[in-house]
């Protein structure tokens, strides 16, 4: 079967892919302090004195490890009516330059793995897609992730060899949030059999849940996951290792279990490993997050937005775990006010909230380099005077592609070794 291409409109490629000279220069000139500080801007302090005002270096840092969560969510096939729902748009090799996130870029990664997800549980759609096909590529399974490690150049300027582990976010804002039971259950498979940690159901079944029907799930996400990080961690055994785990919404809720998980269960191999989570839901209770917060070699900075009601959830019974940023996007001159909770939620308001957050001092200043124009791929949250048209993040013609014959055919998936 030949790879099938994909088309980015015009001005993706224009906004995304064709850095400024400037941008260019920026992204280099800030790659040695960067380098030279990388365990503490990865929490070997726990940032202590690094968030308010929050460090520069540290902007750019979550930034680095933002797009990549967003770029999960760019990739994710949302179209229903195509037999790829549910998948990854493009092939390990072209995700990162397929989403924009390649070029101007000095920390440099290889994707190793992609990740599935199955569930156990009945959850809402808004998490796992299911292609309308009679040929779906699976009726079980969801990607939900990747896992990349630093290329040797990638290495120079991350400063050790980063093993990165990325987990996809919601499709939609807070519509799962009334779909979804917020129980509790014990996690043997993380705690082992006398587990004394509660977490939330849902995210423990997306994580846990292998299903023998679907060829990308005969093993968990969990599985997958340790398995290669495993392989990673003996292939590099004798370079300086971090493991960072990263994500959106849900993304950061699996992302803390993962991040927990690995060690707790010792698979670092006593290298650092540090959790980027942005706008996460709340994830277990006190105990979870007693033991959590007591794991040597694990640090975790949530991201939050102040308006944004997503990381209040589950209200009762759950705690939260790590340190906090808080951002507040209300403040910004770029945006329109005041905003809702799809732009709240948006990751790349997120992101653009820890360039330009002034912390307690007040006011907002973009204080690093970040394209404002992202803001506007999936909302109309940018000031009109800023020229940018709203929801400009599509593939050309959708994904239709004219055949030899005249005839045109849903092309919107790139053939990958899975």
């Amino acid at each position: 079967m030949e790879k099938m291409p994909i088309f980015l409109s015009a001005l993706c490629i224009f906004s995304m892919v064709s850095p400024t000279l400037e941008m260019m220069q920026s992204a280099y000139t800030n790659m040695g302090n960067m380098t030279e500080r990388w365990r503490l801007l990865s929490g070997s302090n726990n940032w202590e004195s690094l968030l308010d005002p929050l460090d520069n270096d540290l902007r750019r840092y979550l930034i680095h490890y933002g797009e990549m969560a967003q770029a999960t969510r760019d990739a994710f096939n949302t179209n229903k009516l195509s037999k790829y729902a549910g998948s990854c748009k493009y092939s390990k090799k072209n995700l990162f330059s397929q989403t924009g996130i390649e070029m101007s870029n000095p920390f440099k990664y290889e994707v190793t793995k992609y990740i599935y997800a199955t569930s156990s549980l009945q959850v809402p759609e808004a998490l796992i897609i299911k292609s309308l096909s009679r040929e779906a590529w699976s009726k079980e399974s969801n990607w939900v992730g990747f896992v990349a490690v630093a290329t040797d150049e990638g290495k120079i300027a991350l400063g050790r060899r980063d093993i990165v582990i990325v987990w996809r976010g919601s499709v939609q804002t807070i519509e799962w949030l009334n779909d979804f039971d917020f129980i509790q259950v014990s996690a043997p498979t993380i705690f082992g059999e006398k587990s004394v940690p509660k977490v939330h159901r849902g995210w423990y079944s997306v994580y846990t849940s292998d299903d023998l029907r679907s060829p990308f799930n005969k093993a968990s996400a969990r599985d997958q996951i340790l398995g290669e990080v495993q392989r990673l961690v003996e292939q590099y055994k004798n370079e300086e290792i971090s493991i960072t785990v990263t994500g959106h919404s849900m993304g950061a809720a699996l992302a803390t279990l993962n991040a927990g998980d690995i060690v707790f269960n010792g698979l670092n191999k006593g290298f650092s490993v540090t959790a980027f989570l942005f706008a996460s839901p709340r994830v277990g209770d006190e105990n979870f997050k007693r033991i959590f917060s007591k794991l040597q070699n694990l640090r975790a900075l949530r991201v939050r937005n102040a308006p944004d009601i997503v990381p209040t959830y589950p209200l009762l019974g759950y705690s939260d775990v790590g340190v906090e940023l808080a951002v507040d996007t209300r403040k910004s001159g770029y945006l329109k006010s005041p905003g809702d909770q799809s732009s709240w939620h948006n990751m790349d308001c997120y992101l653009h909230g820890v360039a330009g957050t002034q912390g307690s001092k007040g006011g907002f200043k973009l204080e690093v380099e970040r394209d404002i124009s992202l803001i506007n791929k999936y909302l109309d949250a940018l000031k009109d005077e800023y020229g940018v048209s709203a929801s400009w993040w599509i593939e050309k013609n959708k994904g239709m592609v004219q055949q030899q014959n005249g005839s045109w055919i849903l092309m919107d998936h790139e053939v990958d070794d899975f």
